[in-house]
């Protein structure tokens, strides 16, 4: 794949449909995790123009920041505290509608107002998370769930 994304509009759905052929070539030509989770959250953020886009993996029971998009962010997270934590201990993904008013969040940018978080699981069990924010309330729904899981699992195959 080229180092340019054919970037579709229209509905979620039509633009993740565009957006994850992208991704599939562009991870299988690379073996190396960091360059193909530095270019997910590059992708996401080009296409769909999120506020922040990126990966914290599990490091010596912490989830630590890994390649992003966005402004500076929070370096570590333990299991179970924010939105990142809990998927992580949930092992679910989690959708929040409005940041403030989930227990514990963790408020790395005042500046988040929703968010999505996507669990990496790799062998041996979770081995990270997905993390997508946006400065607009409620911006994530089921649409976002699917297409996050897919790409997670095309970096993690």
């Amino acid at each position: 794949m080229a180092e340019e994304l054919s970037i579709a509009s229209g509905t979620k759905q039509e633009r993740y449909a565009v957006l994850i052929p992208q991704i599939k070539s562009l991870v299988a030509s690379e073996n190396d995790l960091t360059a193909n989770m530095a270019n997910v959250a590059a992708a996401l953020k080009q296409t769909f123009g999120f506020f922040w886009v990126g990966f914290y993996l599990v490091k010596e029971d912490q989830l630590v920041l890994g390649p992003f998009q966005g402004p500076v962010a929070c370096t570590r997270i333990s299991r179970g505290k924010g939105v990142c934590g809990t998927a992580w201990n949930e092992g679910r993904t989690i959708i929040v509608p409005d940041v403030d008013k989930f227990p514990g969040h963790i408020a790395c940018n005042s500046a988040s107002r929703s968010e999505i978080v996507v669990p990496i699981i790799g062998s041996g069990g979770i081995v990270g998370v997905l993390d997508v924010d946006s400065d607009s309330l409620d911006d994530f729904d089921h649409t976002d769930a699917l297409g996050l899981a897919e790409i997670v699992g095309l970096v993690w195959s």
